[in-house]
C-alpha cells in the first residue's frame, strides 16, 4: 500500500529586527531623557531625531537599540529612514525608578497650577423703593409715595371693620419702609419753602442771563451791521451789472443767447433787484 507524503509549505515568519547595524549617533541614556518621553512598561521611547514613539528592540539584552523606522507616516510613498534607526539605548534605570520619576514630574506640574477657587459674586437682594428714592424728590412726590405705601401695607394703616382705611398708623408702629417714607415726607415738607425759593432764584438768574446775552448780541450786531450791509449791497450790484452786460453785450460779434438762457438771466436779474431793494430800505 503506498504511503501518503505530506506536502510541505513554507510558513510566513514574523518580522524581527535582527540587523547587526548600529547607528553612528551616540547611545541614548534613558535617565537623561524626560520621564514623559519614555515608557519602560512597553519598552518604547520618543526618538530625539524624528520625535516619534519608537519601540526598543531586545530591551533586556546587552545591546538594546531602536528598531528601524521612517520619518513619515506609514504608507507614505518613498519613505526616508530616520537617522536614529538602530541607535543604541542604555537602560540604566528600572521600571519602578522610571515610574517614580514620572509621578514626581506630575506632582510638580500640578503644583504649578492654581488651586484657588474663584467663586461667582453673590447677587444681593433688590433694594426697597425707599432705598432707591434719594433726597432729591419734592414734597408732593414724597407725600404720594407715603400715601401709596399706607394703602398697600397692612402694618402702616388702621382700618375699620369693613376694611376701610381710617388713618395711617403711628410712626413707631409702622414697618421699616413706612417709617422711612413718613420721615422723608416730613423732611421734604419742612424743606419745601426753601427749595421753592432756591428754584425760583435759579430760574430768575437764568432769565436775566439769557436777556443779557441777547442784549449783548444786539449791541455787537449794531456795531458791524452798517459795514456788512454795504458789503452785501456792493456784491449784489456787481453781480447785477455783470448779468445785465451778459444780457446786452457791447460787442457786435458776441454770441447770441437762446431763449432759455435769456429767460434764466432775466430771472436772476429780477431776484438780485429784489435783494437790492431790501438792502437799501
Amino acid at each position: 500500500m503506498p504511503t501518503r507524503t505530506r506536502d510541505l509549505t513554507a510558513q510566513k515568519r514574523p518580522r524581527r529586527a535582527r540587523s547587526r547595524a548600529i547607528s553612528t549617533l551616540p547611545p541614548l541614556v534613558v535617565s537623561s531623557l524626560k520621564p514623559h518621553e519614555v515608557d519602560l512598561a512597553y519598552s518604547t521611547l520618543v526618538c530625539p531625531t524624528c520625535r516619534t514613539w519608537v519601540p526598543i528592540s531586545a530591551p533586556h539584552s546587552s545591546r538594546p537599540k531602536l528598531v528601524p523606522h521612517h520619518t513619515e507616516k506609514a504608507g507614505t510613498e518613498g519613505p526616508i529612514r530616520c537617522p536614529g534607526s538602530h541607535r543604541l539605548v542604555s537602560i540604566n534605570i528600572t521600571v519602578d525608578q522610571w515610574f517614580q520619576r514620572l509621578e514626581e514630574g506630575l506632582t510638580q506640574t500640578n503644583g504649578r497650577r492654581s488651586t484657588r477657587v474663584i467663586r461667582k459674586p453673590k447677587t444681593g437682594s433688590a433694594p426697597a423703593v425707599m432705598q432707591i428714592v434719594d433726597g432729591t424728590v419734592d414734597d408732593k412726590t414724597a407725600r404720594k409715595l407715603d400715601e401709596a405705601h399706607v394703602r398697600g401695607c397692612a402694618t402702616c394703616s388702621i382700618k375699620d371693620n369693613k376694611g376701610n382705611i381710617l388713618r395711617a398708623a403711628d410712626l413707631t408702629a409702622r414697618c421699616t419702609d413706612g417709617r422711612r417714607l413718613a420721615q422723608l415726607a416730613a423732611h421734604t415738607k419742612r424743606l419745601a419753602p426753601a427749595r421753592r425759593k432756591a428754584q425760583m432764584d435759579h430760574e430768575d438768574w437764568n432769565d436775566r442771563r439769557a436777556w443779557g446775552l441777547r442784549l449783548l448780541h444786539e449791541q455787537q450786531w449794531q456795531n458791524v451791521s452798517e459795514p456788512v450791509a454795504d458789503a452785501d449791497l456792493r456784491r449784489v450790484r456787481d453781480t447785477l451789472a455783470a448779468l445785465i452786460q451778459t444780457l446786452n453785450p457791447h460787442k457786435v460779434n458776441a454770441p447770441q443767447l437762446t431763449d432759455w438762457e435769456r429767460a434764466d438771466l432775466m430771472s436772476a436779474i429780477n431776484l438780485l433787484a429784489t435783494q437790492e431793494e431790501k438792502i437799501t430800505r
